[in-house]
């Protein structure tokens, strides 16, 4: 917790993209939402410290590196880290969840009932 409010490590998210998800979770929950542009940075941060839940983006802006393997080295590293994927496409869905991360959502659904039944078992 951040002064008293839930973490958020958004990962891999464009600064459009990383606003308008911290918009509609910090619309709803409190809530700090951190930013990792880097399987790097995330990584480092995963090391330092621990977040409520870590959204993974399929492909990382900033590089173009993938989502799914951060997701599944990330999950060999902190097995007890609650994570999800960003993504709108059912089969990438499909691919988190047999690595290890729960039901996610995509930027499509950022605000919607299926957002907060992905979110609340961590934020709320």
């Amino acid at each position: 917790m951040i002064d008293g409010k839930k973490v958020v490590l958004s990962v891999g998210q464009c600064s459009f993209d990383h606003g308008n998800i911290s918009r509609a979770i910090q619309g709803r929950y409190a809530a700090c939402i951190e930013a990792a542009a880097t399987r790097a940075e995330a990584h480092a941060w995963l090391r330092a410290q621990r977040a409520d839940v870590v959204l993974v983006n399929r492909l990382f802006d900033e590089d173009g590196d993938s989502g799914m393997e951060f997701l599944r080295e990330a999950k060999a590293a902190h097995p007890d880290q609650p994570m999800l994927l960003v993504s709108n496409l059912a089969e990438y869905q499909a691919e988190a969840r047999s690595a290890g991360a729960g039901v996610g959502f995509g930027k499509a659904e950022l605000g919607t009932p299926k957002m907060s039944i992905a979110l609340d078992p961590f934020l709320s």
